[in-house]
């Protein structure tokens, strides 16, 4: 019985909220209602589910199921969550198949596109002249962070001339948090 109110909840919670933070309501009042839990119990899932990588809506779900029914229950919880937003993409991708097609169509991605990559350049320009201190007004150049980022290139561009597929991403942003552990101190 359990199983099949986890599902039917968190399937109400997918269908009437939009993520996010906008989903935090809904959720309180279905754990609330049901007396899976109490109010400062709830305010402690909100602290997990924001601390947690992933949409928070997920996370909720995720940690009330497993709560209530185990592995199985945050399996369900979190498949109920999903599915609504998962049909809908599914339904609307279908309808603009056909509209994808469309030359006007085809040509306004292909004026958007350009426009995406400039603004995220655009975003990692600033991030690199603010973590260097070059987007302070009495500007300070950081010569430790100048450094880790050049041999961070060197590595990462070393390693896509040595290895064909080069260094994994995820090991790189590992260990440049380990280097900045290391030079910056905790």
């Amino acid at each position: 019985m359990i199983y099949l109110q986890l599902f039917l909840s968190f399937l109400k919670v997918g269908c009437f909220s939009f993520g996010g933070y906008a989903a935090i309501p809904i959720v309180r009042e279905t754990v609330l209602a049901r007396g899976w839990m109490n109010e400062a119990t709830f305010a402690d899932l909100i602290a997990v589910s924001e601390s947690t990588p992933g949409p928070i809506m997920v996370n909720m779900a995720t940690y009330v199921g497993s709560e209530q029914g185990g592995f199985f229950g945050a399996v369900l919880a979190t498949l109920a969550v999903v599915l609504p937003a998962f049909v809908i993409i599914l339904l609307v991708m279908k309808l603009l198949q056909s509209a994808l097609k469309k030359q006007g169509v085809q040509a306004a991605i292909s004026g958007i596109k350009p426009a995406a990559v400039g603004m995220i350049f655009a975003t990692g320009v600033y991030m690199l002249l603010k973590n260097f201190g070059l987007a302070a007004a009495p500007f300070a150049l950081d010569w430790k962070a100048l450094a880790l980022a050049a041999v961070f290139a060197l590595i990462y561009f070393g390693a896509k001339k040595l290895r064909k597929g080069g260094i994994s991403p995820i090991l790189l942003i590992a260990i440049s948090g380990i280097a900045g552990v290391v030079v910056y101190g905790v």
